[in-house]
């Protein structure tokens, strides 16, 4: 190429023209305003040996190339010479710039200037049909976004642009080019918000348990026969199973004897055994998932059918028996893989018959010294006001404030006892399990208020609860040493801690603690974060939902915090805390009546008015 550049040739570079002034090395270039640049070489095209004078070159229109092109067909190659002396009749600068811009904006011709080739007409009707379709593209995108800044998307006929907001607002991608289009944020939420407000997504599409990537799939491992084994028989102890009412997966009882407190809990790791199929998917979900339209378990069903206690009329089960002290004192740890006969009871059914059965009062007696010493070695009783959202099969939303009643708070305890009689039984004897510890609350910067208040700036000093392999504290129960080991059914490392208990008791090598850390603890919380999450995000997004469909709804709100011009109300019958702006001073604790103004679903935001003094 430099032998064919000289000063004055005519050029092209970056599709604009120039003129060749000075070769050295690089090559200067002047455009036609004026300015200068020094390239390569190889960075420029070779139009017309020169001289040229820029301001001379025309702007258009370009010839037609349609008779040349004809003539051409039949030739293997031509350049840009012969080319133009073929359409204009000769060949200077201005005719070779003006016939290099017909070949740039036309199909006729491809090719470089000094080998150009005519297109077949199969390659030309190509082309053609490739611009034609672009034009249409370009059209629907125009009229699709005319049509959305008006509010009138059609789900169906604009399906192909409405799917990159929905991959926006399930979190699939990052951006969306309807978004960018429209001055919207790129977030899930405002992508949410669109498709509401388009009709595309009705309010009850839930979007979080796809937007975190939950496996919506029940497991379909197949699980084994229950194993020959020696099994303490207890069907002779009454055994009740007391849940919320509803729940399809009881996976603990309790029993007395009269002097050890039998804490039944289904015995999971008698089918699901390390690395096995069913444990590899339960380490995956991490945990089950409960929605208030749906449940994701984390066992395939054949699990709960065979193992729940209660659904059988006789249950295997690991049941482990503690025996206390007055003083609330473990003295004595028993864990046997155990026959139970379960009753199952909801917390409801269980208070209405307190009176009249023996077995609960006797329960709660024999619980009281340990939640006493509990109390005694500091443990947070926050009582906040919390709800159970429910979307029945008839789409109804059902949400109803959980009640701390004795039956309640009797499991509650049991369930405590039972996590800290396995941890030292474990600790005693070197099992290697995953503990749940919990460093002690940040000490107040003042006295802490009575009532909800107070619980409400109590629960904001506690510090999250972690896993160790070694033993230690949770403060926040009163516990020197605890792990969770009664829902193994719904929970992975409650699995886990049952398979090292079984491991042990049957004599097998037990997991070391970083196969317990890394392989299992790591993957299956990792997991169960993003379950509490979605688990949180979801029964928002219902009360929402609710809200929405009861736009006239009014309640009770009772101030927890003042936040400058504004106080944060706590709402027991919603069981969401709300900031609102207050017409006078209140104190802390007061009731206050509340009047919904707005829903805004995306950002389960919810906004009231304060109507006075409850």
């Amino acid at each position: 190429m430099t032998e064919e550049l000289r000063p004055g040739a005519l050029v092209v570079y970056k599709g604009k023209p120039a003129r060749v002034e000075k070769l050295a090395g690089r090559v200067l270039l002047r455009f036609p305003q004026g300015e200068t640049a020094r390239v390569r070489p190889k960075d420029v095209l070779l139009l017309h040996p020169g001289p040229v004078q820029l301001e001379r070159l025309p702007q258009g229109p370009w010839p037609s190339l349609e008779e040349a092109w004809e003539l051409a067909l039949d030739e293997a190659e031509l350049n840009l010479a012969t080319l133009t002396e073929l359409v204009l009749g000769q060949y200077t600068p201005e005719h070779a710039w003006a016939v290099w811009q017909a070949v740039q904006h036309s199909d006729w011709f491809t090719g470089t200037p000094q080998a150009l080739r005519a297109r077949t007409r199969e390659e030309i009707q190509r082309l053609q049909a490739q611009r034609e379709a672009q034009r249409q593209r370009e059209a629907a995108w125009k009229s699709f976004l005319e049509r959305a800044r008006k509010d009138q998307v059609d789900p169906e006929q604009d399906a192909r642009f409405l799917q990159e907001v929905i991959a926006l607002a399930l979190q699939r991608t990052e951006r969306s080019r309807v978004l960018q289009a429209l001055g919207r944020k790129q977030t899930p939420e405002e992508a949410h918000a669109l498709l509401l407000r388009w009709g595309v997504w009705s309010p009850r599409e839930n979007p979080y348990p796809r937007r975190f990537g939950l496996d919506l799939t029940p497991p379909q491992t197949a699980l084994p026969p229950l194993p020959e084994e020696d099994r303490l028989d207890l069907t002779h102890l009454p055994a009740y199973a007391i849940d919320d009412a509803g729940s399809q997966d009881p996976d603990d009882a309790l029993s007395w004897d009269g002097t050890y407190l039998w804490i039944h809990v289904a015995d999971v790791a008698a089918l699901v055994t390390p690395d096995s199929p069913a444990d590899l998917e339960a380490r995956r979900r991490g945990s089950s998932v409960y929605l208030p339209e749906a449940i994701l378990p984390m066992l395939p069903d054949q699990a709960r059918q065979l193992l729940a206690l209660g659904l059988q009329p006789v249950s295997p089960a690991l049941s482990i028996g503690v025996r206390l002290n007055p003083q609330g004192e473990i003295e004595d740890v028993r864990i046997h893989p155990a026959w139970v006969r379960v009753t199952r009871m909801s917390y409801e059914e269980a208070e209405a018959r307190w009176e009249a059965d023996p077995l609960l009062p006797q329960l709660e007696q024999a619980l009281a010294p340990f939640a006493e010493r509990r109390r005694r070695q500091g443990a947070v009783d926050i009582r906040l006001p919390e709800v159970k959202v429910v979307v029945e099969e008839d789409g109804q939303i059902r949400i109803k404030p959980l009640v701390w009643n004795r039956s309640r708070r009797l499991v509650q305890e049991a369930m405590l006892l039972a996590g800290e009689a396995v941890a030292r039984f474990a600790q005693s004897r070197g099992i290697p399990l995953p503990y749940t510890v919990q460093p002690p609350p940040r000490e107040p910067s003042g006295p802490l208020p009575d009532g909800l208040a107070g619980m409400y700036a109590r629960r904001r000093l506690l510090a999250p609860s972690e896993y160790s392999t070694h033993p230690g504290v949770h403060h926040g129960l009163g516990l020197p040493v605890y792990v969770q080991a009664t829902s193994p059914l719904r929970r992975y490392l409650d699995l886990v801690v049952h398979q090292q208990l079984r491991a042990y008791l049957q004599g097998r090598d037990l997991l070391g603690e970083n196969a317990l850390l890394v392989d299992r603890v790591g993957p299956a919380e990792a997991a169960r974060r993003v379950v509490r999450q979605v688990e949180r995000l979801s029964r928002l997004h219902w009360i929402g939902v609710y809200l929405l469909e009861n736009p006239e709804w009014t309640g009770t709100g009772v101030v927890v915090d003042v936040r400058g011009t504004r106080s944060v109300v706590l709402i027991p019958e919603l069981g969401i805390e709300a900031q609102v702006s207050l017409p006078y001073s209140l104190p802390l604790n007061a009731q206050v009546r509340l009047r919904l103004q707005k829903v805004h679903l995306p950002y389960r935001t919810f906004h009231f008015r304060v109507e006075g003094e409850a």
